[in-house]
């Protein structure tokens, strides 16, 4: 709306509340927090990674989010979407839609956040409706399959309009992120690291000035383009004796570099101490529109190196993906539809212009059938995964701090897969069961394992709290021979509600295992779930002992000090506990 493009660009009214962020304090700094104070996101899908990636926003504190989606919410949403229940699914057509459902539920995460519902956007599929969202906005996120032309015209606008673009999806156990900063983003700081120091062991009468730093002090941590200034140097007649001037550097080496354009080759003496110090400048990155991109994919960034070959196939899997959904109404493949999936590898193999199906290649071509088989699952530990990642993106679209992606990311999960696609009786959705994504492609033997399990989590702090919620939507514990026992002694402080979100103000001072285990038991009343306030070592020998730990399926850390967790290692040895 139009008050809400006034708002975004001024500057935050509100001062930084140190007590609430005070953990992000630590990395992003007071300037790069107050950017992202007063600045606006629109969050475009609220399935499962929609609602992570908004969840993640609000609790850092951006100014404002947007959420468009007026779609109904259905089964597989579930298995992502923390904030629906089975109910919602069974509701009635005059039902909500999914951004309406979780919007007080986000809201509630961080009072400092004004978060909206687009209700104006009637259908996904409306461009000039989701067109009008961007102005104003300091980053879009698009997290649900959108048409290419659709998807390239909000990205354009994006560009036009000075806003970033960010494009992710989660499909099973494969996902994608894409990134259009526009061309000419600036990077106020592109590590977030302190400025590095080394010490001059000498610097050489050579063209150009050749610096070698003391090897006992560290390696420089420099890049090739970085700038460097000199302080107390002695030697090199004076040349670097002015402590203000700066100078580009070409590293050469861990311990040496050359000072770019600086001849030293008329001194009359070699430099043999003095100090150096990086300087840090904000750089620009240039990046490619989608359009572009998808055409060209040019250097894709890896999320595994032992999948090197990876990205390549996953980009032309997406691309055949999305050409099936196009001549489908935007509706992927249901589970197990084989004849759907092959048809999404042929539409592969008339794509390949990189030739990376050619032959007899039968592991290509079962990454793609898994990718289309499993297509419509929204999976938690994905959505949590991906979530995580585009929220970081949208925090450095806003803040200016630490280098984004730049294009392309891909990352899977396939280790988790069958050789082949499970037969469609074994992933056939219910309809209605938060479990539909899991059984879309672990099958129903899985899911019943899932269900049975006996687990102990240690830690209800900002990993625990992440560990329960995936649990609850996968089902951990949630059947009758499965149960969860939760330990943590600590009781909850303000500057835990800015990443440990099953919290809220009015549960400070709280225990934090009791107050976790109740969340989670909201998201999924079938959690069998016992919490504890003890600590566990020696002492509580008697509590977590024998008959404890041999009715466990397998023990989780969410710890946060060594001690405990070598601890913990050892008497999951000592049992022979995962």
């Amino acid at each position: 709306s139009d008050s809400d493009a006034v708002m975004v660009g001024k500057p935050a009214a509100a001062e930084v509340d140190e007590k609430l962020y005070s953990r992000q304090l630590y990395v992003m700094g007071h300037e790069a927090q107050r950017r992202m104070m007063s600045s606006q996101a629109v969050v475009i899908g609220l399935s499962g990674l929609g609602v992570e990636v908004a969840k993640n926003i609000i609790l850092a504190g951006i100014s404002s989010v947007v959420l468009c989606d007026p779609e109904k919410p259905n089964s597989f949403d579930l298995g992502g979407n923390f904030y629906l229940t089975e109910e919602d699914v069974q509701q009635t057509t005059d039902g909500k839609s999914r951004a309406e459902l979780c919007q007080s539920k986000l809201a509630a995460l961080n009072e400092y956040v004004k978060v909206e519902v687009a209700s104006e956007v009637s259908s996904l599929k409306d461009e000039a409706a989701l067109l009008n969202l961007i102005q104003g906005a300091s980053c879009v996120v698009v997290t649900v399959p959108l048409s290419t032309p659709l998807l390239c015209a909000i990205d354009e606008k994006c560009r036009a309009s000075n806003v970033c673009f960010i494009y992710s999806l989660s499909t099973g156990v494969f996902g994608k992120v894409f990134c259009d900063f526009g061309e000419s983003f600036v990077i106020a700081d592109k590590d977030g690291e302190n400025p590095a120091t080394s010490q001059v062991e000498n610097i050489l009468t050579s063209n150009p000035a050749v610096v070698k730093v003391l090897e006992d002090q560290g390696r420089h941590g420099l890049e090739t383009g970085d700038h460097v200034t000199f302080s107390r140097v002695k030697g090199l007649d004076g040349m670097l004796s002015d402590n203000k001037a700066t100078y580009e550097v070409k590293v050469t080496g861990p311990f040496t570099f050359e000072l770019v354009n600086m001849d030293a080759s008329q001194c009359s003496e070699v430099a043999s101490q003095g100090y150096i110090t990086q300087v840090k400048t904000p750089v620009t990155a240039s990046f490619r529109s989608y359009r572009e991109a998808l055409a060209d994919h040019g250097e894709l960034m890896m999320s595994d190196f032992a999948k090197f070959d990876r990205p390549p196939l996953l980009h032309l899997a997406y691309r055949a993906l999305a050409s099936y959904a196009e001549s489908h109404d935007m509706v992927y493949p249901m589970p197990g539809d084989m004849a759907a999936a092959k048809e999404v590898l042929s539409l592969a193999k008339t794509l390949d212009t990189e030739k990376l199906l050619e032959g007899d290649n039968a592991a290509a071509e079962r990454i793609i059938l898994h990718l289309a088989s499993g297509s419509r699952s929204i999976l938690s530990p994905m959505c949590a995964t991906l979530g995580g990642i585009v929220g970081q993106e949208v925090l450095k679209s806003c803040s200016g701090k630490f280098t984004p992606i730049n294009g392309f990311f891909y990352f899977d999960a396939d280790e988790c897969l069958p050789e082949s696609p499970l037969s469609s009786s074994d992933v056939s959705p219910t309809g209605t069961s938060r479990y539909d994504s899991n059984i879309a492609i672990f099958g129903k033997e899985t899911q019943q394992k899932l269900l049975d399990l006996n687990y102990f989590l240690i830690g209800a702090g900002a990993i625990g709290c992440e560990m329960l919620k995936n649990w609850a939507l996968m089902g951990v514990a949630c059947g009758e021979k499965g149960k969860i026992h939760i330990t943590d002694m600590d009781r909850i402080e303000k500057s835990n509600l800015s990443r440990q979100f099953l919290f809220r103000n009015s549960d400070i001072n709280e225990f934090k295992s009791a107050t976790a285990a109740r969340a989670a038991k909201a998201m999924n009343p079938s959690m069998n779930i016992v919490p504890y306030q003890e600590k566990v070592g020696a002492d509580t020998e008697e509590i977590f002992g024998d008959d404890f730990y041999d009715k466990l399926s397998g023990v989780c850390t969410a710890l946060d000090n060594v001690e405990a967790r070598l601890y913990v290692d050892q008497r999951c040895l000592f049992y022979r506990l995962p």
